[in-house]
């Protein structure tokens, strides 16, 4: 029970900024920046303050993760299954060829930067995945090294801070529709949390289409966490003083339940209540509010959980790295949906 009031104080710190982000995003003549993003921001400014006031960080910790899934989750409640489907279906090609350009384009670009393999290719499937939560699942498997998990990490996390505000400026100049520049947001922005923020700055709509795809781009972490588990036990094998023992010891870490993002069945499980069942638009209409205000509230607890003297000593290869990958990925991924005539 004390572990768990030990939570209230983070948790209404992050709540209490995200209400004043909501307010700001009231008072703006024309909507340029989310709520989300402004939440994020001030968190951010506020890290310096309280980075050493421990009674908000267990808080602060279980709002950006939990709380975020399970407003995720209730977002369910308010899109149609088959809509999830097919947007899903429609995304799929286009993850396909960012994905490729993550690890294909990532490999030559590490060599270049003389990165070394675990570095390049944390950040590669945190662009190409889902952020922090690819390179969280993927740095135990192939043995990374904490500086290689931060820098990654921070590569990845710049990218997202600069995609929340350009992506919705870039997309109403090109005239993109709610549903094109949903998908586009979710497979070239990395983190769940940074595709809600840009989703949501756009539109409503946007923001729908955005996590849906997000979702579907999740579940590509299974696949690549398993090749890189054989990737690194390959690699183990040809050690010449691997102990007898370390194979074992890795099959052992590695598990698809630590890995599998099981809030997606929750989302998909709201998505079919709401298919199946005649819902009041009242009960939708305030689910859906209150999931919006419990993901502003983890936009707010990421940043205050950010530090940007942190940031800076993440050096400049890795972030060139990212860089050069996500610009790619946002272009890739703009030339697929041209092609397939979504814009």
């Amino acid at each position: 029970m004390k572990k768990i009031f030990g939570y209230f104080p983070g948790i209404i710190l992050s709540m209490i900024i995200a209400a004043l982000a909501m307010f700001i995003e009231s008072l703006l003549p024309i909507h340029l920046i989310g709520s989300a993003v402004i939440a994020m921001f001030i968190g951010m400014l506020l890290n310096k303050f309280l980075r050493s006031t421990a009674v908000f960080s267990s808080g602060i910790k279980f709002t950006s993760k939990k709380i975020l899934k399970f407003a995720i989750i209730l977002l369910g409640l308010s899109l149609n299954i088959t809509t999830v489907l097919n947007v899903g279906k429609m995304s799929l090609t286009v993850m396909i060829f960012t994905l490729l350009t993550c690890f294909g384009g990532g490999y030559f670009i590490g060599k270049a930067l003389k990165l070394n393999w675990k570095l390049s290719n944390l950040i590669s499937a945190g662009t190409g995945i889902c952020g922090g939560s690819a390179i969280a699942a993927i740095a135990p498997t192939i043995d990374a090294d904490d500086d290689d998990v931060a820098y990654a990490m921070s590569a990845t996390f710049l990218f997202d801070m600069a995609m929340i505000i350009l992506f919705p400026i870039m997309g109403r100049a090109i005239g993109m529709s709610d549903e094109a520049f949903g998908i586009w947001a979710g497979t070239a922005v990395n983190d769940t949390s940074s595709v809600v923020a840009t989703g949501y700055a756009f539109s409503e709509a946007a923001g729908d289409f955005a996590t849906m795809v997000k979702l579907t781009r999740t579940l590509s972490i299974i696949p690549t966490v398993i090749t890189f588990a054989f990737i690194q036990l390959r690699l183990k094998k040809k050690e010449a003083a691997m102990n007898s023992g370390s194979s074992d010891e890795l099959k052992a870490n590695f598990s698809i339940k630590k890995i599998f993002p099981w809030f997606i069945l929750g989302f998909v499980a709201m998505s079919v209540i709401a298919s199946i069942f005649s819902i009041p638009t009242e009960v939708v209409s305030g689910t859906k509010t209150v999931s919006k205000f419990l993901m502003v509230s983890a936009l707010a607890a990421i940043g205050l959980n950010t530090s940007f003297s942190n940031l800076k000593k993440s050096g400049i290869r890795p972030m060139l790295h990212g860089f050069i990958i996500s610009a790619l990925v946002v272009v890739v991924a703009l030339l697929v949906e041209i092609c397939m005539g979504i814009v």
